[in-house]
């Protein structure tokens, strides 16, 4: 169990880069639509991205310590 919940950490770690990637880039590329293609939405909408990351790094650390007490 101790294994599973080592591993729900690093996976809810690695979400946690990932989401920082995935919105700065699309946040950059709403400001470069805005100011060149004209989007009409604002750049704020990028941070829709995080919701779906945040869920699954929420999940994986709920469960990493629902392991970690099982184990001991």
């Amino acid at each position: 169990m101790k294994k599973i919940s080592n591993l729900l950490i690093a996976l809810a770690i690695i979400l946690g880069d990932i989401m920082c990637a995935t919105v700065a880039y699309n946040y950059r590329d709403m400001l470069c639509g805005i100011e060149h293609a004209g989007y009409s939405a604002p750049a704020s909408t990028a941070l829709l991205y995080a919701i779906p990351f945040a869920v699954g790094i929420t999940v994986c650390v709920i469960l990493a310590i629902r392991f970690c007490k099982k184990s001991n």
